[in-house]
């Protein structure tokens, strides 16, 4: 059941640019490339090469707006189009943020094939749209915060993870679920540079995956999701750094021990497995106690440097989700 947050997380969904608003510069920013506005399109605009590679999506069908809503003191404006799907974390492609969506042409979301395994009772591999109805799809405006110090609020489509965990029916003896990631040499140019272990893989707690802010995340802006962000099937979770939401999955395993997920093997000294949002846990090279929000509409992506915040407890989401914790020492399990 979809929770109706209220306390300290209402933005309405007013705040988020609308189709016809997004579509409107898209036409706009067409008509610089052709020339017809000429010097007007400068530094708060694309280029023709950024406006075919951005607006390229096939719109999703019949996406809800949710009754979930953020504090617009808090989040005042949503990011862009262009700052989500230009300013990316996906090693897999390369490790630069603001050329991962350069290197995509290449991958083919579709179709796309999930494999289901473990402590289930329908273990199968399932087709995405098995997985996830297009009726049940719904937009939530929810924060992003990476562990490195930017953030961004975003408007994702998509369906609570508890759905699909629900549909396939996890044994009772299941306490984790892990996620794998897609892997293709041929399509995936930074594979050899990206730093880790082939596949990427994740995990949660089971009750964290149940919980209702937990997304399965299919779309952006009503269109299907683009392969920077983790076409076509990644998961968000809110609370948590931007590591723990993988992306382009292809394997959902139930499990009674904990995953072993990428970055924690890769340097457990400086990524844990539960990656909550702490302000009060720095990372063993930099401190978490700010953020510095993307908001490059007039200045570019590099504007990032002057948005400096403080960061929230749990990302903001501490009302909802800090029962989950209860009684664990946070600086230990971090």
């Amino acid at each position: 059941m979809l929770l109706k947050v209220k306390s300290s997380l209402d933005v309405p969904s007013s705040e988020i640019t609308p189709e016809w608003a997004y579509r409107s510069r898209r036409d706009f920013i067409r008509l610089a490339a052709a020339g017809a506005i000429g010097a007007v399109a400068g530094s708060t605009l694309l280029g023709r090469e950024a406006s075919d590679a951005v607006f390229a999506q096939a719109d999703l069908p019949g996406v809800k707006k949710s009754s979930y809503v953020l504090d617009t003191k808090l989040d005042a404006r949503i990011n862009s189009w262009e700052e989500i799907t230009q300013y990316n974390n996906y090693y897999e492609f390369t490790t630069s943020k603001a050329n991962v969506w350069k290197r995509v042409d290449a991958f083919k979301p579709k179709p796309w094939t999930v494999k289901v395994d473990g402590l289930v009772n329908k273990p199968a591999d399932y087709h995405l749209e098995d997985l996830i109805k297009p009726a049940d799809v719904e937009e939530r405006v929810y924060r992003h915060r990476c562990v490195e110090g930017w953030s961004m609020v975003m408007p994702w489509d998509g369906v609570p993870l508890s759905n699909i965990i629900k549909r396939v029916d996890p044994k009772s003896t299941a306490k984790f679920v892990e996620f794998t990631t897609v892997v293709r040499p041929e399509e995936m140019p930074g594979l050899p540079t990206g730093g880790l272990d082939w596949p990427y893989i994740e995990g949660l707690r089971l009750d964290e995956a149940m919980h209702p802010l937990t997304l399965a995340v299919v779309g952006l802006y009503g269109k299907e999701l683009p392969t920077q962000d983790g076409a076509p099937f990644r998961i968000h979770v809110p609370w948590k750094y931007g590591f723990k939401s993988g992306k382009s999955i292809v394997r959902i395993r139930f499990t009674d021990t904990q995953p072993a997920n990428s970055w924690a093997v890769r340097t457990p000294k400086e990524y844990g497995f539960y990656a909550n949002v702490n302000p009060n846990v720095d990372h063993p090279r930099w401190s978490q106690k700010t953020e510095r929000r993307i908001d490059g509409a007039a200045k570019g992506l590099e504007a990032i440097r002057n948005q400096t915040r403080p960061t929230l407890m749990f990302n903001g989401y501490g009302d909802q989700v800090a029962s989950l914790y209860a009684g664990m020492d946070l600086a230990k399990y971090f």
